[in-house]
């Protein structure tokens, strides 16, 4: 083989080389961009999905937005957003005022002890008396029985006074009442389920509907305000007021707990 032979040969193999490493450095700079380019669809997909998690995270659930919702109020209702409740004979001179909480067990056991007493002073004329729904026990474990229960209490008033009166009486009561630990009233069918038991509700349904759609949920709410914002001095339930004076079993603020104590302090009430 002549020099020159050979000389022509290493040119021909530098050149192959050269064009070897110009095609292996376009296609690492092509994947360098394929990469750059995925790494910023990346980019801004987890900071779309940030984003989109902080709006979320930021975004009012269902009853925070029922405070500032248009609210419906039930018939029977008068004042402020329909939140003034009472229930009573119109000569009846004096006014019970009545806070309590749905779920509140202690309300639970006044209601099912003494509940058929203020019934039977009700219907007798002793004293009208005026509801104050609270919902603070829902803030102790992110509820929402209270506030639901409330709403259906609404969608009660709405048919009557005495259906609401009875559903009260029956969302108390030892059998349908849940621990305090289990959020049963969070649920519109336990709610409905518990409405078939008075004559009024059952199958009623438009009260269903009204339940379901959350139609006095915005009510509740404006009436758990009532609560938060009351002149008062109430703070807990269940609590009792007649003319501005909070009335208790004791100096030391025990509730109207037995017939026998709340027959005597309404009682002396009423005669002043």
């Amino acid at each position: 083989m002549s020099k020159r032979n050979t000389q022509a040969a290493k040119t021909a193999a530098r050149e192959r080389l050269r064009a070897e490493r110009e095609r292996e450095a376009k296609r690492a700079k092509a994947k360098r961009q394929i990469i750059v380019a995925a790494s910023i669809v990346g980019v801004l997909a987890i900071a779309g999905g940030i984003g989109y998690a902080v709006v979320q995270a930021n975004k009012p659930t269902h009853w925070e937005a029922q405070k500032d919702a248009e609210v419906v109020a039930p018939a029977n209702t008068t004042g402020t957003k329909g939140t003034t409740v009472v229930i009573g004979k119109d000569s009846a001179k004096k006014t019970l005022k009545v806070y309590e909480d749905p779920r509140c067990p202690v309300c639970a056991q006044f209601e099912q002890t003494v509940g058929p007493t203020v019934k039977k002073d009700i219907d007798d004329g002793k004293f009208k008396m005026q509801f104050i729904g609270a919902t603070f026990i829902d803030n102790k474990d992110n509820g929402e029985g209270s506030k639901n229960a409330l709403s259906a209490l609404g969608a009660a008033l709405n048919v009557s006074p005495e259906a609401f009166l009875d559903y009260k009486a029956a969302l108390y009561s030892k059998k349908w009442h849940p621990d305090e630990t289990t959020d049963e009233f969070k649920n519109d069918s336990y709610l409905i389920k518990v409405a078939n038991t008075v004559p009024e509700l059952k199958n009623n349904k438009k009260f269903q509907d009204a339940v379901e759609k959350g139609t006095y949920d915005a009510w509740a709410m404006a009436m758990s305000k009532t609560f938060d914002d009351n002149k008062d001095g109430v703070t807990g339930t269940p609590g009792f007021v007649m003319d501005g004076k909070q009335l208790t079993a004791d100096s030391q603020g025990t509730p109207l707990m037995t017939v026998a104590d709340f027959n005597r302090v309404v009682g002396e009430a009423l005669k002043k």
